[in-house]
């Protein structure tokens, strides 16, 4: 029997600059806070907050240097836009890789600030307001399927992530990482804005990758529970995991493996070197 309830808009969202922060609001926004008969809000499109209270410390020493950053393909040689100014540029240059199934979904303002607020949110225990989303929430209902008395998640689900999915497969994992290393002051701008004056934000990225690839692989489909109108793993272990690696396991078993694929690749690029796991 499968239980539809719609997903709320309380609190989160996750790409390697795009691509995690595209999937990841798919992903999450499936899952979190699904109350009976409470339909999904779309993200609203504002200027970013400051910083999650429990912000990481800064970092003394430079990890992954994004001048040393393989960059695959070559990359612009135009003078990049002020940060305050960026978003057409940036929306774009993303349009142009992402095709017309990134078209109805990347919100069109604060493109840079919103990609890297989601970013360092993923592998945090939670992702505070969808306001920092960078792209549009699915359509549909959260299915939940109950067999004798077991609850999981329904295999149908997947097809809410069809979109997001669709950008993943299309954008060049070499063309994207050759404008993110262009574009990169950009990110770096508005990563100390975010309240990370002495931070690097590709190391952050970097950390985000690494933690998403190490999200666990379940036998089988986990067991879920609601716990006052909302499903939560029944698992105390996976409930306890990270934003970016809970994205991981909403997506289902062939979505995770393709977008970890993705990820490794543009993590090699970035740092012209394999994860250690």
């Amino acid at each position: 029997m499968a239980n539809k309830r719609k997903s709320g808009s309380s609190g989160w969202v996750p790409a390697v600059v795009l691509l995690a922060a595209i999937v990841a609001a798919g992903g999450y926004m499936v899952w979190r806070a699904t109350r009976p008969g409470e339909a999904a809000k779309p993200a609203v499109a504002s200027a970013p907050a400051a910083a999650a209270s429990a912000a990481q410390p800064a970092q003394a020493v430079v990890q992954h240097p994004i001048a040393q950053a393989a960059a695959p393909a070559q990359a612009s040689s135009a003078p990049l836009p002020a940060l305050s100014d960026s978003d057409a540029s940036v929306g774009s240059s993303l349009l142009s890789m992402g095709g017309n199934e990134l078209k109805g979904l990347l919100l069109p303002r604060y493109i840079v600030a919103h990609i890297v607020a989601t970013v360092d949110a993923l592998p945090r225990l939670e992702l505070g307001s969808t306001a920092i989303l960078p792209v549009r929430t699915p359509r549909g209902a959260f299915m939940a399927s109950s067999t004798q008395g077991l609850l999981t998640a329904d295999p149908r689900n997947a097809a809410r992530y069809a979109p997001y999915m669709a950008v993943v497969r299309r954008v060049d994992s070499s063309v994207l990482v050759a404008w993110y290393v262009h574009s990169y002051p950009l990110f770096q701008q508005a990563y100390r804005e975010l309240g990370y004056p002495k931070g690097y934000f590709n190391d952050r990225l970097i950390a985000a990758i690494d933690d998403m690839l190490a999200a666990p692989v379940p036998a089988q489909a986990p067991a879920l529970q609601l716990v006052n109108g909302r499903y939560t793993y029944a698992d105390p272990a996976l409930e306890s995991l990270s934003v970016g690696q809970k994205l991981m396991l909403r997506l289902g078993p062939a979505n995770e493996a393709e977008l970890k694929a993705k990820l490794r690749v543009i993590r090699n690029l970035l740092t012209a070197r394999p994860p250690s796991h």
